[in-house]
């Protein structure tokens, strides 16, 4: 299945939210596969590698409290 430069956009748009709790500035398309990010101008695969790797981190801090409030729930049940 093939991505629209749209999907891309709105895929890394929601990550990136999710991530840093605020909307990324500058989004734009030039065309069906160049885009503007942050005033960045990348083409629409290295947009869908950069979204892949802000989902890793969003995952990996999501892990990192989910890891806090365990042992915090640990330490205080002794």
């Amino acid at each position: 299945m093939q991505i629209t430069v749209e999907q891309a956009l709105q895929g890394y748009a929601a990550v990136y939210h999710k991530l840093y709790q605020r909307v990324p500035r500058d989004l734009r398309v030039i065309n069906a596969e160049w885009v503007i990010v942050n005033g960045a101008r990348m083409h629409v695969n290295e947009l869908i590698q950069v979204t892949t790797q802000l989902y890793s981190e969003y995952k990996r801090n999501e892990e990192k409290k989910k890891s806090l409030i365990g042992r915090l729930i640990g330490f205080l049940k002794h």
